[in-house]
């Protein structure tokens, strides 16, 4: 034979006596590239571009295909290391017989290049073959009309091509690094490398129990939206760092604890199973806290994605409170007059009558708080802003007059009284001073109000004040007016209404509206205000696909994350089982039963590999306030949606972990209780 049929030849019976091992590794490979091909189709797609919606549709995904490329890196580096370790003494042994490590090298060149062909080959054909499923599913959001022509991205695949020959290629130098800086004895024996149990560290335990504590407490003190985006990165990388010293140093303690503990120490299965957690613990550890990490990952991706997407309609309803609003940046009746015959003149035209009509003035100040003082000082402002925990909030002002109209209350106020509510969180005071004014004693605090859909698009906490009349309103105007000068804001006259007719035809009233008051500013172009036509249904293609498109990521990365989970589980079984199989051997020989045996694994089992789920539930748990806060940045304030979905994502996920834990501790089962590997 050849020197250039021998090592592909090598390579290949390397892969097949390994299958077990390089199955789902290769399988893994080819899921990732699957979901990339789909992923990265779908934003070249010309179709989906061509749907209403479809544009920002792709923006989400292109976030998503990047996602895919870097966490695949990572990720098949991690899984890599198992198959390297397993391969190390069977190098060793071709070193010892006479092959040097260029030879070693070339062997690996070609192993990688085999799994790179067939997870290629497998990948893309399956990503071909389910891109237009994804593409249908991706129409059915958007609500657009399917198209059953099937067309191939060739884009995509060369995409997919050099970003995953590239992660190969950075595997496979990672790889030949190790073999070359061991020498042959080192190789045969890697197996047995580091078999001292490592001893208990207190202080990195305590540590990471104390970085763990903080980050939940940052997770549930937080109360400002704003603020909330900031600490979530800030706990998310606390958590990460101290779930890695909790599994690493804490497990050790935890089981040093448990040998001290002689009632429950000194029985069969607890002293086998409890002593190899602590002789591969460290080994272990880092494998169990990735598996509760990703886990956690895939709990919270899943549930805030589907929340979202289950709860858009009742967010577009609060960023668009009626199917048409006409918002005039003044109150003088000589334009708003203008604006209404406007509209109702259209409305005319079409035969159509404005139902349930929403109309209230207000003005809108942003405003700095220090506890129940609105701080209007454009310095001040600025230092709250750049401030650890700004508060920073939009304030609209109108009076009760048009809180009564709206609402349908009967509110009498006095001088110097205010019916307040408050968004995204509650005001904890029963005054609020506005700088340079005076102060407002709270007569009352509602729950609800009909917003004008600004407090929808920002990401900042609103308050409205209702105030005793006009006059008080014109006497804040004026005030803001002389602390902001030209960066002044204006007052609103906000006109809203409903419409029995088709989606369709509502566009096609709202496009008439903006032209007849287009016409109106031209014939009044010198003292005309700002105007601002919406439309629910014009707008509603992009709202959907903004939710629609975090959906599918979260589908999708929810997926990948799942299977990265169960990959990681099956191969910390595998390893596991081929270090104790030669322990368990001795253990058979001195008598223990196989049935005995059984229960020693399960008990083992159980206790390690379900640890990570208990943990990620934790996590899951205290990450619920402060991933409600940022829902509420997106419009999503119903916050028994999100207990309910959470709890649903926490249970599906937990059936399928166990089913997960079933399978990978037959494996480990059979390769420790048999003779053969």
């Amino acid at each position: 034979m050849t020197a250039a049929l021998l090592y592909p030849k090598l390579a290949a019976n390397g892969i097949r006596k390994n299958r077990r091992t390089y199955l789902p590794y290769i399988l893994t490979c080819a899921g990732m590239i699957m979901m990339y091909y789909i992923v990265s189709f779908l934003t070249l797609s010309s179709f989906v571009a061509e749907m209403k919606g479809g544009q920002t549709m792709q923006i989400m995904l292109t976030l998503g295909c990047g996602v895919m490329v870097v966490f695949s890196a990572v990720f098949l580096f991690y899984t890599n290391s198992f198959l390297i370790r397993r391969r190390k003494t069977e190098f060793g042994l071709y070193n010892i017989l006479g092959m040097d490590k260029r030879n070693i090298s070339r062997i690996l060149f070609w192993e990688t290049l085999m799994i790179y062909v067939i997870a290629m080959l497998l990948g893309l054909s399956c990503g071909i073959l389910f891109s237009k499923l994804a593409e249908l599913a991706l129409t059915k959001m958007l609500g657009g009309a399917a198209s059953y022509s099937f067309n191939v991205e060739q884009k995509s695949i060369t995409h997919a091509l050099v970003y995953y020959a590239i992660i190969f290629l950075l595997i496979m130098i990672n790889a030949l690094r190790q073999i070359h800086l061991a020498n042959p004895i080192e190789l045969m024996h890697s197996e047995n490398s580091g078999e001292k149990p490592p001893k208990a560290n207190y202080l990195l335990a305590v540590t990471g129990a104390v970085i763990l504590g903080t980050a939940y407490f940052m997770a549930v003190y937080i109360k400002q939206p704003l603020s909330a985006i900031f600490v979530f990165f800030i706990a998310v990388l606390m958590v990460i760092a101290a779930t890695y010293l909790l599994f690493i140093a804490g497990s050790v303690v935890i089981c040093r604890i448990l040998q001290k503990n002689k009632k429950y120490y000194y029985k069969t299965n607890h002293f086998i199973s409890v002593s190899q957690m602590s002789y591969r613990m460290k080994r272990n550890s880092a494998g169990l806290a990735s598996i509760c990490i990703l886990s956690t990952m895939v709990l919270v991706t899943l549930s805030s994605t589907i929340c979202l997407y289950a709860g858009e309609e009742d967010m577009l309803r609060t960023r668009f409170p009626r199917n048409i609003v006409i918002d005039t940046y003044t109150t003088d009746e000589g334009f708003t007059s203008l604006t209404h015959g406007a509209a109702e003149a259209v409305l005319e035209k079409y035969g159509e009558e404005p139902q349930d009509i929403l109309h209230y003035s207000y003005l809108d100040i942003a405003g700095g708080f220090e506890g129940d003082r609105v701080i209007l000082d454009p310095n001040r402002k600025d230092e709250l802003e750049n401030s650890a925990n700004p508060d920073i909030r939009q304030i609209f002002i109108s009076t009760v007059e048009d809180y009564n109209r709206v609402t349908g209350r009967n509110e009498v106020l006095a001088d110097g009284e205010a019916v307040l509510y408050s968004t995204k969180i509650d005001y904890g005071y029963d005054t609020i001073t506005l700088d340079e004014y005076g102060t407002f004693r709270i007569k009352t605090k509602v729950k609800d109000f009909e917003s004008n859909g600004v407090d929808a698009m920002q990401i900042i906490p609103s308050v409205f004040i209702f105030v005793k009349d006009e006059a008080v309103v014109k006497e804040l105007y004026d005030l803001q007016l002389g602390i902001y000068g030209e960066n002044s804001s204006y007052m609103h006259d906000y006109y809203g209404f409903d419409l029995s007719c088709t989606e369709e035809k509502q566009t096609e009233i709202h496009s008439d509206i903006e032209n007849s008051i287009i016409k109106l500013k031209e014939e009044r172009s010198d003292d005309w205000p700002g105007v601002s036509v919406d439309c629910a249904a014009k707008d509603k293609s992009e709202f959907y696909a903004l939710y629609g498109g975090l959906f599918f990521l979260g589908i999708v990365l929810g997926s990948v994350f799942i299977c990265a989970a169960v990959l990681i589980m099956y191969y910390k079984q595998i390893s596991e089982g081929y270090e104790d199989k030669a322990r368990f051997g001795i253990l058979r020989k001195v008598g223990m039963s196989r049935t005995e045996i059984r229960k020693c694994i399960n008990s083992q089992v159980l206790t390690v590999f379900f640890l990570p789920l208990i943990a990620a539930g934790i996590h899951t748990a205290f990450a619920f306030p402060i991933i409600s806060r940022l829902l509420t940045l997106f419009g999503l304030t119903d916050t028994r949606l999100f207990a309910a979905v959470s709890l649903c994502c926490f249970g599906a996920f937990s059936l399928l972990y166990t089913a997960a834990y079933v399978l990978t501790s037959r494996s480990y089962y059979r390769i420790v209780s048999t003779d053969k590997e």
